[in-house]
């Protein structure tokens, strides 16, 4: 068992705090939690999971992050021992618990990653770019990538190639997404092919050199965004990330999993807070009589941002070699969840995301890629 210190007063965090501020702090020390304290007394902790749940309920960055903390977290009496730390931190499946002393000061933060047996010899390895989360350890999550698409509205850039190897930032898009999959631990990966596939094929390979593991689903005819799930060779054990071959993002892949198993869901879909300015005053009417005129007003929704987490059991809803849309699965499960199923969850993304669908979105995309993201 590692017991790696590590100091838990860079993640404490007063409850004024802004969440666009405390962001920064569980982004940025490799521990994605914070603890929220009075005077070194434990009030609350918030997690990744936290303030995604808090956009969705349409609480503002600049809000103080007491309004998304969770206000009754799991925490251990200092001198506990770490053989009943470690079997509370697993029955309950919990990542990291406070340690508190017999007034509720903070004295520690145990970590389960630190407190598991060493399995390679290398010891523990926690995220030190928190945009990234890159870390050595790998992830057992299957990755599928549609990349079957033709992409006619970006004509002519697809005459010769399929639209996922379209260059953004000087290096196919497809080559950009593999590389933060891998960045981020997860090395199992499916590319879903067809049209051009053997460009994809060839520059790709069978991925080691990008560290990763790649397989290819050929689509001899078009499936749909979930037909090729059908195919995998074989039913995966754990929750699988699917996502659209021609997105440009700097989600974290982890939080995205752990929001999935934390909600105990067997789909979640990945949405993006799309903005749209009404070019007209905008009136609201009782009959014939004015009751209010906005001008121009700016109007928000939430869109499917093409990134999923599907549990195993869901591939069994798709019909081998026949085309079908995600979205289709999703319209499935929530009918199921009338009958006691699991419910999909959305997980809103707020980090940088792009659809390059379109040719001036290549164009958004290559100059976003140089002017905001360092490295993606």
């Amino acid at each position: 068992m590692t017991t790696t210190k590590r100091d838990f007063r860079d993640n404490l965090i007063a409850p004024s705090a802004k969440i666009i501020d405390t962001l920064r702090i569980i982004d940025g020390h490799g521990v994605p939690v914070g603890l929220v304290h009075e005077d070194g007394r434990l009030v609350g902790t918030v997690t990744d999971g936290d303030i995604r749940r808090g956009l969705l309920a349409g609480i503002p960055l600049d809000a103080p992050v007491a309004k998304v903390m969770n206000v009754a977290p799991k925490m251990v009496l200092q001198g506990t021992p770490d053989a009943v730390v470690l079997k509370m931190m697993q029955a309950y499946s919990i990542l990291y618990v406070p340690v508190v002393d017999a007034r509720d000061h903070v004295v520690d933060l145990k970590i389960l990653k630190d407190m598991l047996p060493d399995v390679d010899g290398r010891g523990p390895d926690l995220a030190t770019d928190g945009d990234d989360a890159a870390s050595a350890t790998s992830m057992d999550n299957i990755v599928v990538i549609m990349a079957g698409g033709k992409g006619e509205r970006l004509r002519p850039l697809t005459a010769d190639r399929p639209k996922p190897m379209v260059e953004v930032g000087g290096r196919p898009i497809l080559e950009t997404i593999v590389e933060r999959f891998v960045r981020q631990g997860f090395t199992q990966l499916y590319i879903s092919v067809n049209y051009r596939r053997e460009m994809i094929e060839d520059y790709f390979g069978d991925g080691a050199k990008w560290g990763a593991h790649i397989r290819y689903i050929r689509e001899d005819s078009a499936l749909g965004t979930a037909g090729a799930l059908s195919l995998l060779p074989e039913r995966p054990t754990q929750a699988i990330i699917v996502m659209n071959g021609d997105l440009v993002t700097r989600v974290n892949f982890r939080h995205l999993i752990d929001f999935h198993n934390q909600h105990g869901t067997a789909a979640t879909m990945a949405v993006w807070e799309a903005r749209f300015a009404v070019p007209y005053g905008v009136v609201t009417t009782e009959d014939t009589r004015l009751t209010v005129i906005e001008e121009k007003p700016v109007k928000s929704f939430l869109v499917n941002a093409g990134i999923y987490v599907l549990a195993p059991e869901m591939l069994d809803l798709i019909p081998r070699g026949r085309a079908i849309n995600i979205t289709n699965l999703f319209s499935m499960q929530l009918s199921r969840a009338k009958d006691g199923a699991a419910a999909p969850v959305v997980f809103p993304l707020r980090e940088y995301w792009i659809d390059v669908g379109r040719v001036e979105d290549v164009e958004r995309a290559h100059h976003d890629l140089r002017t905001m993201i360092k490295e993606v």
